[in-house]
């Protein structure tokens, strides 16, 4: 059984920046997501469970990056220049199967309790 925890979401100016982090039980390919009020899931990134390949949409590319240390079993979203269409709950999720990165949110079979991220303008 894999369990996520999110945690580092909160209020931030726009133009701030955030890190959010996901302890992980297992060393999986690990993604980020996105859920804001009255829209779908969205995918924002990836990472392979080296580390070295990473994915990300197109809408946080240059602004978000996402690591992972594996000797702590978690895995970061660092997010900069935040706008305020950024806020959303984020999650994180990993894809136990898979060894190529997506953005399918289907392929990824488990979840994070969500943390929320608010962009003020």
């Amino acid at each position: 059984q894999v369990q996520l925890v999110e945690s580092g979401g909160g209020l931030v100016q726009a133009g701030g920046s955030l890190r959010l982090s996901c302890a992980a039980t297992s060393r999986l390919i690990m993604g980020w997501f996105r859920q804001a009020p009255g829209k779908e899931r969205e995918f924002v990134a990836a990472i392979s469970w080296s580390g070295s390949s990473t994915y990300y949409a197109d809408s946080v590319k240059g602004r978000f990056t996402i690591s992972r240390d594996n000797a702590k079993n978690t895995v970061y979203l660092q997010m900069n220049s935040l706008k305020p269409e950024d806020t959303a709950v984020y999650y994180c999720a990993a894809d136990a199967h898979r060894t190529v990165l997506t953005g399918d949110l289907k392929a990824y079979e488990y979840w994070g309790q969500g943390t929320q991220v608010t962009v003020s303008s």
